[in-house]
Parts: structure tokens; sequence; C-alpha cells
């Protein structure tokens, strides 16, 4: 009997098969939960800026001591960062991403009974430690299930929840103030309670459902569970910017502490305009109610945006300029919110709109670039360190907002900071990136 061979394109077809079903199955299996985590982790971190509405009149915290409140989340956060991180990857993305889960809604809710300026501060703190690793740790998790050439994509779905938190969270938080005084709570403190439970109840939901690894995933095939493995240890094998070192090595390294500057830009925008940007609004002269609605817009906008620019960056396999291009356009808004005069609501809107989208767009592509310096040996540890020490741009940035619009009366004046971190974090990729080969673009 003769024996017919098959041909190449055939055998490329059933490989392009077998990927787009495993994948398939992988997406739809983890991203719709760890996007609907990462919503509720946005909104419990940042919704003391819808809160402040009536809680700083309520608890006496002038514009210093909220700024330092807002930014105080990001030392216990960076303190526990890389501990946290590795021991999601000793103990399984399963159970450590439950405990945080379940750890920062217990002390989120809590932050409705706080009583003055101390307790302000510490709770914060113990937000930002309970809080700690969940956002590298699923950075981390997603590399153990998605190849190089999605990531940017995938990541840039996941990060979706972060404007999604302010479309939702918005209007959301704007109609529970309206519950001021129902059994005795202020509408503050409904915020705190009721935005709380989503996450303990998320962190019980994760540990049932969440996956460690592809080879325990019982929801593939044997088939699906090889061609997966075997894809993945294929890229393990690729030489990358960081060999093999200590922890303590990878924390410091200069790749690591370069891309936690690059990093920093767009993190202490982010941070800076979640828990700002409604008394920024107010300041028009508009209702709680009303806030929370035009706040919804900017977030909306960049969370289309945000997954248009990361699909783009892996059809293209560049890195690089997506995340510098964005960047400038944070600069260039900022500055221009200089010349608003208080009446020009719609314009102040427009520009904080183009600065979240610079802040979101980059998002996918960063940490796409960031697991691809890293590769795995170094990536637990490094991607930890690097969202840490980027993220304490939220502590001055935050910090700095409340004392020079306490000094000043200007909130434009007070965001000139973040302009300052955004340059040196688009000069920063530009000189990682120089002579840096292109991903394997995206496969369609």
């Amino acid at each position: 009997m003769a024996i017919v061979a098959e041909s190449p394109s055939s055998v490329l077809d059933t490989g392009r098969a077998i990927e787009s079903r495993v994948m398939r199955r992988v997406f739809w299996r983890l991203m719709p939960f760890l996007l609907f985590a990462y919503l509720i982790c946005y909104i419990d971190r940042v919704n003391a800026g819808f809160a402040s509405l009536q809680m700083n009149k309520a608890l006496g915290l002038d514009p210093k001591i909220y700024g330092l409140g807002a930014g105080i989340f990001f030392i216990g956060y960076f303190i526990l960062e890389v501990p946290s991180n590795l021991a999601l990857e000793r103990f399984g993305a399963r159970t450590w991403i439950a405990r945080i889960m379940i750890t920062w809604g217990l002390i989120s809710g809590g932050m409705a009974f706080i009583g003055g300026p101390t307790s302000f501060l510490v709770m914060r703190v113990l937000l930002g430690a309970a809080e700690a690793g969940f956002f590298p740790g699923v950075i981390l998790y997603l590399t153990y299930w998605f190849p190089a050439e999605q990531r940017a994509r995938i990541v840039g779905i996941f990060m979706v929840g972060i404007p999604a938190a302010g479309l939702i969270g918005s209007p959301l938080s704007g109609t529970i103030l309206g519950l001021d005084g129902l059994l005795g709570f202020g509408g503050w403190q409904w915020v705190f309670l009721l935005e709380a439970a989503p996450a303990v109840l998320g962190g019980i939901f994760a540990y049932i459902w969440l996956t460690d690894r592809p080879e325990h995933a019982t929801w593939l095939t044997p088939a699906e569970r090889d061609w997966l493995g075997a894809k993945l240890a294929a890229e393990r094998r690729r030489a990358t910017a960081i060999p093999r070192l200590s922890v303590w090595q990878v924390i410091g390294n200069k790749y690591v502490l370069t891309l936690a500057l690059v990093y920093s830009g767009a993190a202490g925008a982010s941070s800076a305009l979640a828990l700002w940007q409604p008394q920024i609004l107010k300041s028009f002269g508009l209702t709680n109610f009303q806030t929370g609605l035009v706040n919804a817009i900017p977030y909306g906008i960049a969370a289309v945006l945000m997954v248009v620019w990361g699909r783009r960056s892996d059809r293209v396999g560049e890195r690089v300029w997506h995340n510098a291009l964005p960047l400038s356009w944070i600069v260039i808004a900022l500055l221009a919110t200089l010349l608003v005069s208080p009446t020009q609501l719609w314009l102040m809107v427009s520009l904080l709109t183009v600065v979240l989208i610079g802040t979101y767009a980059c998002k996918g592509p960063f940490w796409a670039l960031s697991s691809e310096m890293l590769g795995p040996a170094a990536a637990a540890a490094g991607l930890a360190q690097i969202n840490a020490l980027g993220n304490l741009a939220g502590f001055v940035t935050n910090y700095l907002l409340g004392w020079i619009k306490a000094e000043t009366g200007s909130f434009a004046l007070s965001l000139m900071p973040i302009v300052v971190l955004s340059v040196a974090g688009m000069i920063a990729v530009l000189l990682i990136g120089r002579g840096r080969p292109r991903t394997v673009a995206m496969t369609t």
C-alpha cells in the first residue's frame, strides 16, 4: 500500500487549527474572570476618589492629608510586591490570587469604619499591602498560558479592567453616595462596604475556577495540553535580555530598573487621575451624580482604544514605539490643561480623555515588552519589581498633587509632576529599545 506524505501546507493548516482551538478555550476559561477580578481590584483601590467627595469633610481631611493617604497605598504595595509574586510561584496562582482577593476585600470594606486622618493613612497602607502581588502575579500567570506573540493583546484585554473600573465604578459610586444617612452610615461608607463584597466572593470563586498550569488543565484534551506545553517550552529556550539570576540580582538589574522608570509615567498618571479626577470635575460645579457620569466618559473611550492599541502592537510585532507614543500623548494633553479656564468643562474632559488613552494604551505593549525581555527565569521577581517601583510613582504624584493643590489652588499645576515622569519614561523606553528586534507578528 502506498504511503502518501502530508504536504507542508496541510501540516501548517492542522497546526493553526489546533492553535486556534486551544487558545480560544484558554481565553474563555481564564480571561473573563481575570478581567472581572482586576475591575474589582481597581474599583477598591481608587474608590476613595469618589468617597472623598463626602469623606474629606466628614473626617476633616485636607488636600495634603488626602494626597498622602491616596499615595501611601503604594508604600505597603511596594514592600510586599516581590515577596507576594514569589509566593504565587511557590503556592500556585489559584491559591494565592484567592488569598489576595479575600484579604483586600476585607480591608477595603474596613475603610468604612475609619474615624480620622490616622486611621485613613493606616488602612490605605494595609490595603496596598493586601493587594500587593495581584497585578504582577496575573501578568506572570498569563505567561504560563499565552505565547509571546499574543501577550500585548491579552494583557491589554486584562488591563481593560482599569478604565472599565472608571467607566462602571464612576456612576456606581456617584449613585451610592446618594445613600447618605441610610442605616446611620454616610454615603462614602456605603461606597466602601458595597464595593468590597465582590472581591471576597471573587476570591472564593478564584480558588474553585482557576488552574495553576496548562499541564493541570483537565478542561483541555491531552493533545491540546501537549501542544500548548510544547509551544511555551520552545519559547522558554529562547535567549532573553536577562539571564538566570538570583532574586536580588534580578530586582537590581539595569533592564528591570529602566523598565520600572518607563512604567512610572503611565502608572503615575493612572493612579493620580483615578483618585483626583472626581474632585477636578466637581470643581466645575457638577453634582456628585453628574460627576460620576462625566467621569465615566474618558474611561469608556480609553477602554476601547487600549484593546485596539495592544492588538496593533501584536499584529506588527512592535513594542517600543507603542510605548513611547502614548507617553507623549500624556505629556501634550497635561501641558494643555494649563490653558483651560474654569468654565471650559468639556475641554478639560477632552484633555483628560487623551491622558487616559495614553495611560492605558501603552500598558499592553509595555508588559509584553517586559515579559519578553525578562524571560521565564527572571519573570516572577522582575515583573513584580517593575510594577512595585513603577507604582511608587503613584505615591509621588498623589502626594505632590495634594501638596501643590493646597499651596496653589490649581489642579492643572498639580498635574505637572506626571509630565516629568512621562517624559523620563518616554526617553527610557527609546533608549532600552534601540536595536531591539521585533516580536513575531501575531497570525490572524
